[in-house]
């Protein structure tokens, strides 16, 4: 039993021992700023931080010097406080996380100074900080502790409006901190992670960080933000960490850095929101916002907004892991055209290669023997052909020798040696090193010769992890493993673009910035109702962190407790398939059978609702419009619409589905589930019945066949009533709008369903 209960030691990582040898690690406490000043259009302080003890009680040092450091302020428009401090690294100022966008130039600061506090406001003269250094009220009564030793305490107002606090004094007595304000530790006399808190009110809830399968109030989590295989959606491993939270207190954090680092949100201190970042450097944007998408939205403004990827997409998806032959897909696709599943994408996985999962980005041409009529072939029939591959080279790949020689993969350090399960970055000989321009070239042409063939997508999978052990072109392993993965799809999707018009990667992993490349799926989700429960969880975290287009594996990537070959019972089918359909994209893939006839019990439920999704695409693309251009995702946490309502504030198992739509999967085999209706009057999409918000449902159940589903009402649907078999046959204008209003008896009457 590791854990102390000690923030020294459980959040800063100190050895708990306290070993002589130990004694290299220093902890140095900022303390109220010596000075101020303009510096261009920036304000500039310049803050002492102090030495402490060496002890679980934190107490300043005396016989040690303090140490002088910078702190910036830079407003980026009305609305973003950006907050750096640079202790013995360079603050990036045009990181590859970065995108930005108009709204977000910088505006000049100014300050005022008084014996009580020093002012910061912008050129409006709206205050954008506070710093205090009035001593607090004291009624002597005992010596019997010390006083407190003086802190940095400011008050950031990143809209002017709502405070964003460093939490100065989250103590119980002035040696027992349990946070601490802003602090460095040095590591043999070289400064080495940075961490800052901020206050927590007692009620205050925290959603976002990325695709966290967790609560939707992450209130009393530690999180650790380092990329790594999922390996499920039930865990505390992410594919897709983003290091933004966003508060119920009408803020956002964006915390600028690719190294590992930690938030603790109200969890060590229930006082504070605490970080912790492993490199010598501070850099946070503070946002401010009246509701999650105006926070959402300006995030988005720092690190960019999704592409809006092409109609096609928005169609049914086709996988499983994995095809082996030509043969075998054109047989899928016909039989799926023959019994009347509309569909638009048929994904090869793993089996492509002339060896199962030996990427070398080319056709087993015994398998596939003439990979470009193959591809021409599907397509006139209204298939895109998506591809599967991953940025590791195998020592047995065609392309090792020249990667290694040209260091377009990163060498491994002596010692290192490679094992063979073809299931982690570990198991191949090098990872492509996506911060050297010409490898970035190399990829991009192995993808060129399949994109030229026709191929319409590639599946950027994994990427969340790299070989720590070598060397990179243009920084250290630690700090690209996070950023790895926005560095992979930006190669992959620009040059689909160039080449097919289309914007649009299928990705697993993710960091900040990589929402301008659309779409991430959610992994390797068990076959299970928590499997499936899990990826909601995810899925809409993953919208409250700038990400607007998401899709998961239907119905589920594994099985439990046999890894490939369980059964999936026929209701967890139906049911992901109903999930799926309100999903920005929809994709069924597994390490089994995938195609809806071999749920013969179920096939024609399967097939009702798969021409329900194409009706709906009309409505998809234009809120997917909306996504492109707002801070709003497809999928929607209630929060997005209810921001107020403390309720929504705990809901993970229900979404908005773009503006109208209400939707509460069923993730049981009883068919029931307690439903949260919201403020409003509301629309059951298949009985057409009305309801008013503001209650819970209880016990509702719901037969297999439908899914609860409600519509705004009054509000006016876009659908497509015309029977297809894929977007290649959809005229946009032959839409029609139907309206929510009494005359409304449910959508099945409308598609003549």
């Amino acid at each position: 039993m590791k854990k102390t209960n000690y923030q020294l030691f459980d959040f800063l990582d100190f050895d708990s021992e306290l070993p002589e040898e130990k004694f290299k690690e220093r902890l140095w406490v900022a303390q109220r700023p010596s000075g101020i000043e303009i510096r261009g259009k920036e304000i500039v302080l310049t803050v002492p931080f102090h030495a402490q003890k060496q002890s679980k009680e934190i107490s300043l040092d005396t016989s040690i010097s303090p140490k002088s450091y910078l702190l910036k302020l830079s407003a980026y428009g009305d609305n973003i406080l950006r907050v750096s401090v640079e202790i013995d690294a360079e603050i990036q100022q045009d990181s590859a996380m970065l995108d930005l966008a108009p709204g977000t130039e910088l505006q000049r600061l100014y300050f005022e100074k008084n014996r009580r506090e020093w002012i910061v406001k912008d050129e409006k003269h709206i205050v954008r900080a506070i710093f205090n250094f009035q001593d607090p009220e004291i009624n002597y009564w005992s010596s019997l502790l010390p006083p407190p030793d003086e802190a940095l305490e400011a008050t950031f107002f990143p809209n002017g409006k709502n405070p964003v606090k460093i939490n100065a004094y989250d103590q119980f007595f002035p040696a027992r901190k349990e946070a601490i304000g802003m602090a460095f530790v040095e590591n043999q006399g070289k400064p080495d992670r940075v961490t800052v808190s901020f206050y927590a009110k007692p009620d205050e809830k925290f959603v976002g960080t990325g695709e966290r399968f967790l609560k939707m109030d992450l209130s009393g989590q530690t999180l650790l933000l380092k990329n790594q295989d999922g390996q499920g959606v039930n865990n505390h491993r992410t594919y897709k960490n983003i290091p933004f939270y966003m508060s119920s207190e009408h803020y956002g954090l964006f915390l600028h850095t690719s190294a590992f680092s930690k938030f603790s949100l109200a969890d060590h201190s229930t006082r504070s929101a605490q970080i912790l970042v492993e490199e010598p450097v501070l850099d946070l944007f503070l946002i401010g916002g009246g509701n999650p998408e105006e926070i959402t939205y300006r995030y988005r403004q720092l690190t960019g907004f999704p592409a809006l990827p092409p109609l096609w997409s928005f169609g049914i998806w086709m996988s499983k892991m994995s095809y082996f032959s030509a043969e075998e897909v054109v047989s899928i696709c016909d039989r799926l055209r023959a019994e009347d599943f509309p569909c638009d994408v048929i994904h090869l996985d793993t089996g492509w290669f002339k060896t199962d999962w030996l990427c070398e980005w080319k056709f087993n041409l015994e398998r596939f023997p003439d990979p470009e009529k193959f591809i021409a072939d599907l397509k006139a029939d209204g298939y895109r052909v998506s591809l599967w591959q991953m940025p590791y080279i195998a020592s047995e790949a065609e392309q090792y020798k020249e990667a290694k020689e040209n260091n377009f993969i990163g060498p491994l350090k002596a010692g290192r040696s490679q094992n063979g399960s073809n299931f982690s970055a570990l198991d191949y000989a090098g990872t492509i090193d996506f911060t050297y321009p010409d490898a970035v070239q190399w990829y991009q042409d192995l993808l060129r010769k399949l994109l030229d063939m026709g191929v319409a997508c590639i599946k950027t999978d994994f990427g969340e992890e790299i070989h720590l052990d070598a060397d990179y072109h243009g920084m250290p392993a630690e700090l690209l493993n996070n950023l790895y993965a926005l560095l992979y799809q930006k190669a992959a999707f620009e040059i689909t673009e160039e080449i097919t018009g289309d914007k649009i990667v299928w990705a697993r992993a993710g960091w900040a910035g990589s929402q301008r490349y659309p779409l991430h799926w959610g992994g390797d989700a068990a076959s299970s109702w928590d499997g499936m429960a899990g990826s909601l969880k995810g899925g809409l975290h993953l919208g409250l962190s700038g990400f607007g287009f998401w899709s998961h594996d239907v119905p589920g990537f594994h099985g439990v407790p046999n890894f490939m070959n369980s059964v999936i019972p026929d209701d967890l089918y139906l049911r992901w398939t109903q999930f799926g359909v309100f999903t920005s994209h929809i994709r069924y893939h597994g390490t089994s059978n995938r195609e809806p006839y071999h749920f013969p019990n179920i096939a024609d439920t399967v097939r009702k609702w798969w021409k329900l999704r194409y009706a709906i695409i009309p409505y998809i693309l234009k809120q997917s419009q909306k996504t492109v251009k707002t801070g709003y995702p497809v999928l929607r946490a209630l929060i997005y619409h209810h921001p107020e309502d403390k309720i929504c504030w705990h809901i993970d198992d229900q979404y908005f589905f773009g503006d109208d739509f209400l939707v509460a999967p069923i993730m049981n085999s009883e068919n029931k589930r307690d439903v949260y209706i919201p403020e409003g009057e509301w629309t059951n999409f298949f009985s057409g019945e009305s309801i008013s918000g503001g209650k819970w449902l209880k016990n509702m159940g719901c037969p297999l066949e439908e899914m609860p589903i409600w519509v705004k009402s009054g509000s006016s649907i876009p659908v497509y009533t015309q029977a297809v078999d894929c977007t290649d046959q959809m005229n946009l204008e032959d839409a029609k709008e139907i309206t929510i209003d009494d005359s409304f008896q449910g959508i099945w009457g409308h598609l003549g369903l």
